[in-house]
């Protein structure tokens, strides 16, 4: 083997009951490489990593590092040969400072029980600054941004004076700024000794940092590729096995379609100023703007998470007073919320136990009594008609894909028969076919006249999918832009109005005479 290679892995193999995870895949990395590792949802790249870092144990395969052969015996183990991994799922103890989480179960401490504070913050700040991240070591990490707290990630795996480390979609949650400090991050922890293997469904990212793209599909390594010699369209194609069409964007809804949700003067204790908006029937209304803009803290105030302090809410023409979630449900408002994992499922429940999930009382209850033959009926027609990857439909949802899981969270909402439909980031963690898939339902349902609001931090998202866009900065909406005004540069110059360079936030106000761009 050549002295290039930093990992190698070789027929790698593994089996869970009733899956076949992965079967004889093979990676290098080499040596002052960011590997990309690519591949849909169920591709067996999240188990290959688990693998790799000692969490499962290969039914066949060898490993090597620098040409020597290893086999991880538990995370532990994996950490002291050098290799880090930071899961999308973040481990970390919210109620810890920055420091007590960095080197958790590795403190300085005075005989066996007490800690030294002062040198575990002193070991930590050192660290930090080493690494060019502004963190006080003394600050709760319950307290932080999550682009913070994934920064503790980072200096928590680069403690273990990391070789390999593995990044499991990094910036899912981040912006672009955030996600431009961690790239640099990378590019600095690089070295001729050290190499990055990094998973994200971001595709725009992989030209940003990686050299070569590995793609697996269906457990199955298919190849990998030069990134500056490879277009983003081979890479998909090589990830799903097809080429992916994609549609092109909407046009307008017209202007006489009935209005079915108002919003005027919506505002909020914490954050929301004067916001208003029109919703029309049919329509897909994006929302954009940077983290912090208010998107999010919208779709709560509408379905009643967040008390409004002002502002009237109406729909189908009659105003409407939601205190709570369940209110606004029993209006026809579904709100699909970026946590689908915590707020949106049961995980530990069934396909069909969770598509019936909001509507027990409507439509499976008789005489008190809950009709688990009507909500079968229903969970499969549901699967069938989305496309829903179940092996059953009394599957744990917990064991379904990322795109599926969202898929039964949209079911949800449709067997609820809403006519409003809130999305916020539908396909955060999702892979390039699910997106596609996911896409093609929102389009589909607006055509069947639901009414949808879709929040999302991807802006070619947004311009593809939104026939009207409106832009928040700071709480407040800063313009509304129509399909064909809608662009990254007039989005991103609303995104970044101060509060005070708005003029307001009526629908009727044309956005070229707010942005300055008429």
């Amino acid at each position: 083997m050549t002295s290039q290679l930093l990992l190698e892995l070789e027929g790698v193999s593994k089996a869970f009951p009733g899956v076949k995870a992965l079967t004889g895949v093979g990676l290098e990395l080499r040596h002052g490489e960011v590997l990309a590792l690519v591949g849909e949802n169920g591709a067996g790249k999240s188990t290959l990593m688990k693998l790799l870092s000692g969490i499962h144990t290969p039914d066949a395969g060898s490993f090597r590092l620098d040409g020597q052969p290893f086999t991880p015996q538990g995370p532990k183990h994996a950490e002291s040969l050098g290799i880090s991994i930071i899961h999308q799922e973040f481990n970390l103890m919210p109620d810890l400072t920055v420091a007590q989480n960095i080197f958790i179960g590795r403190e300085p401490r005075v005989g066996r029980i007490f800690t030294r504070d002062r040198r575990l913050n002193q070991a930590a700040a050192d660290l930090l600054e080493r690494l060019g991240l502004a963190l006080d070591p003394r600050a709760v990490v319950g307290s932080l941004t999550v682009a913070k707290q994934q920064m503790v990630e980072i200096a928590k795996a680069l403690s273990h004076d990391a070789r390999v480390l593995i990044m499991d979609e990094p910036t899912a949650a981040l912006n672009d700024a955030e996600v431009e400090v961690l790239h640099d991050l990378i590019r600095r922890f690089v070295s001729p000794r050290t190499g990055v293997i990094y998973i994200s469904h971001r595709m725009d990212e992989l030209k940003a940092i990686s050299q070569r793209i590995a793609v697996l599909r269906d457990g199955s390594y298919v190849g990998t590729v030069d990134t500056a010699a490879t277009s983003m369209p081979e890479v998909i194609s090589m990830m799903v096995g097809r080429t992916i069409q994609t549609q092109a964007r909407p046009e307008n809804v017209r202007a006489d379609r009935e209005t079915l949700l108002s919003v005027r003067g919506l505002s909020t204790k914490a954050l929301l100023q004067d916001v208003g908006f029109d919703l029309r029937r049919g329509e897909i209304l994006g929302f954009a703007g940077l983290m912090g803009a208010g998107r999010t803290e919208v779709a709560r105030a509408l379905v009643g998470a967040d008390p409004i302090t002002a502002g009237t809410i109406t729909l189908r023409g009659r105003p409407v007073s939601i205190s709570n979630p369940a209110q606004a449900a029993a209006l026809g408002i579904g709100y699909l919320s970026e946590d689908r994992k915590h707020l949106g499922l049961l995980l530990e429940q069934s396909v069909q136990t969770n598509i019936a999930l909001s509507s027990l009382g409507d439509h499976f209850s008789r005489r008190g009594f809950v009709d688990d033959k009507a909500i079968a009926t229903r969970a499969a027609a549901s699967v069938k008609a989305l496309g829903i990857k179940t092996p059953s439909i009394k599957q744990d949802v917990r064991n379904l894909s990322g795109g599926n899981q969202q898929k039964v969270v949209i079911a949800k909402w449709l067997t609820k028969d809403c006519d409003v439909l809130i999305f916020d980031e539908p396909t955060r963690g999702i892979d390039v076919g699910a997106k596609e898939e996911i896409y093609r339902l929102l389009n589909d349902l607006a055509a069947q006249g639901k009414s949808i609001i879709m929040i999302s931090s991807e802006l070619p998202e947004v311009l593809r999918m939104a026939h009207r866009v409106l832009v928040m900065s700071e709480g407040r909406v800063t313009g509304e832009l129509s399909h064909a005004e809608a662009t990254q540069e007039s989005v991103m110059h609303l995104a970044t109005l101060r509060a005070d360079e708005s003029t307001g936030s009526s629908p009727s106000d044309t956005t070229a005479d707010k942005a300055g761009l008429a």
